[in-house]
């Protein structure tokens, strides 16, 4: 099959797909690709589409029209277009098993986004949202599957970076990730962040978001690390050290229980380092109290009720403390 198309004086590249019933040819400027498609199937996506097909095409004249379809000239990356295009026509086929999966996600919400392109986009938004959850049962299952999966070409789940995710939200404004992309890179030092040495964001793809740490959202960073560390501190210090003062349980268990919740206290200081995650941690935590049998069943079961509902409550603060409004307002 001849994979070349020529144009005027010239011959370029065949794209997928290519309709040979086609009557519409889009050429990328960057890596030359022609891609052979239906103008009433774009126009009917996407408005931008629509308005770009009536506007007249000042370049090369003999390349005008190819088999009397009209070419257009589009400034986009062959392979995002090629993607966008097989979405249209056949369906988005998001995965989640190595960081290609990602970088294809990416490339489509780019240009779903840039072309506003309804359906396929908000197909992307709602796959992402499946691993950088608005909800807190969201972030628990990200979480355990990437303590139970083993690494992908070297890298851990969920495969990408979180600054990665962030620039990516930012650039198709996309406020509903930005809190968990926030929360999870500030498990990361500023200093790495801005070394750039990761290993994921050093992976090599068209589609890979900018691996740079904006400006404006080095502040957010900041106020997300301090935050982070600031529930850590008062989930060991007040809520689980101010039980070993005033015990929720019966007489005859007081002492027991309180010495029990000093060690647990003792325990936790020991155990928490600059890159853990508090909402984790308070979920061990909870799983830790619930086997000692040296707490009583009453002290035990009032400590998880209480830290699910902490629990709850920092995730819920979570979007406030990266300037934005509620889950529910940003969803």
């Amino acid at each position: 099959m001849n994979r070349r198309v020529s144009l005027g004086r010239r011959e370029v590249k065949r794209g997928e797909p290519w309709f040979d019933d086609g009557n519409i040819v889009l050429i990328t400027q960057e890596d030359p690709t022609a891609f052979r498609l239906h103008r009433g199937v774009l126009a009917r996506h996407s408005e931008v589409f629509s308005h770009m097909f009536e506007l007249p095409q000042v370049l090369d004249s003999e390349a005008e029209s190819f088999e009397g379809c009209q070419v257009v000239y589009i400034y986009d990356l062959p392979l995002e277009l090629s993607n966008l295009f097989n979405a249209i026509y056949d369906s988005p086929n998001f995965t989640n098993q190595d960081a290609d999966g990602f970088f294809y996600l990416a490339g489509i919400l780019r240009l779903t986004t840039k072309y506003m392109i309804e359906q396929p986009r908000q197909s992307a938004i709602k796959y992402l949202t499946q691993t950088w959850s608005s909800t807190l049962e969201g972030h628990d299952s990200m979480v355990e599957i990437a303590l139970n999966s083993q690494p992908v070409n070297g890298l851990t789940y969920p495969f990408v970076h979180p600054l990665h995710v962030l620039n990516l939200a930012r650039e198709t404004d996309i406020n509903i990730v930005v809190p968990s992309a926030l929360y999870f890179l500030s498990l990361y030092s500023l200093s790495d962040i801005l070394s750039g040495d990761h290993p994921k964001l050093l992976l090599e793809h068209p589609s890979k978001p900018s691996s740079i740490l904006a400006p404006s959202d080095i502040l957010l960073y900041s106020l997300m690390y301090q935050h982070r560390l600031q529930i850590l501190e008062d989930f060991i210090r007040d809520f689980c050290g101010k039980r070993i003062i005033t015990p929720s349980c019966g007489p005859s268990s007081i002492d027991t229980c309180g010495k029990a919740f000093s060690r647990l206290v003792s325990q936790l200081r020991r155990s928490w380092s600059l890159r853990t995650g508090p909402l984790h941690f308070m979920l061990q935590t909870i799983n830790r109290v619930s086997a000692d049998s040296a707490i009583c069943k009453r002290c035990r079961s009032d400590f998880a009720r209480e830290t699910s509902l902490l629990r709850q409550e920092v995730w819920d603060n979570l979007p406030s403390v990266v300037r934005l409004p509620s889950w529910d307002r940003i969803e």
